[in-house]
């Protein structure tokens, strides 16, 4: 277990090839209590293993393509939609697994995951009480909704970072801050960015402005 920990993923499962002892240290659940990810199509090698053992987890996907998943989905062409469909669930469904296979995750890390929701953080919360680090990085479908989760559930939780989340209001920090005080909270340019607006919603609010203007 000790040398298996120096490896990465990918040399593990190879090392665990060669022969039955090493295969049997290869799926020890001791051996996976960290998890790091660099982009969503990792999470479907057969490389780890998922169980109680996991403690930290990570995805952090800092690609160009991740721009393509922060576009508005109303905003994306043909193309661009094609691209987010292959990846869409990948990451909610792989943390569905986590909810399911993790119940002792003290921290999760999400950074560049345009598809992760507000029902998939409160599902999470629900299903792992000890969690105590949640950071969200450039999660753009994540809202005030995942803010009042973690005001419901998160009575571990000890740091929550929401940065570069453009759909999280002040609003919805301040009432992080006045219902779990003791919770480190960070939110870098989270409610100062503009938010996703629909065509009728961004049409309504025109109108409204020509309105004050003609008064």
């Amino acid at each position: 277990l000790h040398l298996f920990s120096f490896l990465d993923k990918n040399s593990r499962k190879s090392l665990a090839k060669t022969c039955h002892k090493l295969l049997e240290v290869f799926q020890d659940p001791l051996l996976w209590s960290l998890l790091n990810f660099h982009s969503p199509a990792e999470l479907k090698k057969d490389n780890f293993l998922l169980g109680p053992a996991l403690k930290y987890l990570s995805i952090c996907w800092y690609s160009e393509r991740v721009k393509v998943c922060n576009i508005e989905d109303w905003m994306k062409n043909s193309f661009q939609k094609d691209f987010c469909n292959r990846h869409e669930n990948t990451v909610n469904d792989f943390l569905l697994e986590v909810c399911n296979r993790c119940p002792n995750l003290l921290s999760l890390t999400l950074s560049g995951c345009g598809h992760v929701t507000d029902d998939c953080i409160l599902l999470l919360l629900k299903n792992c009480p000890n969690l105590k680090t949640l950071k969200l990085e450039n999660c753009v479908r994540i809202t005030d909704q995942t803010l009042e989760a973690v005001t419901l559930y998160g009575g571990s939780l000890q740091r929550l970072h929401v940065d570069f989340c453009r759909n999280i209001t002040q609003t919805g920090l301040e009432r992080v801050r006045e219902k779990c005080p003791s919770v480190m909270l960070r939110a870098e340019r989270s409610a100062n960015m503009i938010p996703d607006n629909k065509p009728e919603k961004k049409l309504m609010l025109e109108k409204a402005s020509r309105k004050l203007v003609q008064l």
